[in-house]
């Protein structure tokens, strides 16, 4: 029975996903927000479960993939797209059938699905990927994207507003995102071996500056803690 428990908390996962692509579909961020990190929580312990009760699979590591690629492959592709959408103004339409026209800038949002399946894929065959990732994992990658209508809708800031609902800057922002998830940049993963601070001084730091910012700043602190962790992660990779 045990070994039904990890594949099952990748299904939850899965579903989170699917229910917070019917929010934003639907311009309801903050509810597809709230799923996603449901979806994210899920992904999280659906590995360290399988890991706990020694019952890793290939169907596991194949269904997480599958999962992640809705929660967090679709899902910041399409919220991108919704935030695209909104500054979209005289980049004009694109006729893509007799019946419909779509605007052509928002497109260029669901690149970051794009980059998100290749990273995926390129995730499931290395075998290198055990204490590090190369490139920014797709669930961090998310909580960059997704943070984004969340900091719009409570951090009440006209200067970053400004910001964010700039075309200019959520076109960079895009490009960036597609090329850190890919990036030959290795990252260091929160996996414990054992639980000494001289062993994981890296990830403890981070950790505690990660609450330090998320309690001052809010949902503001999510990007900085995404460039901090790349900042930390290059930083421990020069100190070997």
């Amino acid at each position: 029975m045990k070994k039904y428990i990890p594949n099952a908390l990748t299904l939850l996962n899965l579903l989170c996903g699917s229910i917070a692509v019917l929010f934003v579909v639907n311009d309801n961020f903050i509810a597809g927000a709230l799923f996603v990190f449901l979806g994210i929580f899920f992904d999280f312990f659906d590995g360290f479960a399988a890991r706990k009760l020694n019952v890793q699979s290939e169907l596991g590591v194949q269904l997480d993939s599958l999962a992640d690629m809705v929660t967090s492959g679709l899902m910041p592709g399409l919220v991108m797209y919704k935030l695209l959408e909104i500054v979209e103004s005289d980049w004009g339409e694109v006729d893509l059938s007799e019946d419909f026209g779509i605007p052509l800038l928002p497109l260029l949002g669901l690149s970051i699905t794009l980059a998100s399946a290749y990273r995926l894929a390129k995730f499931n065959i290395d075998t290198e990927q055990q204490s590090f990732f190369k490139g920014l994992p797709t669930p961090a990658n998310t909580l960059l994207i997704i943070s984004l209508p969340l900091i719009l809708e409570y951090q009440n800031n006209d200067a970053i507003n400004q910001i964010i609902l700039n075309k200019w800057f959520l076109i960079g922002l895009t490009i960036f995102s597609c090329w850190i998830l890919n990036a030959n940049i290795k990252l260091f993963a929160l996996k414990f071996k054992d639980y000494s601070f001289k062993t994981n001084a890296t990830r403890y730091i981070f950790i505690i500056l990660c609450l330090v910012l998320l309690i001052v700043l809010h949902f503001a602190a999510i990007p900085l803690i995404i460039v901090l962790y790349i900042i930390m992660s290059i930083l421990d990779n020069l100190s070997k």
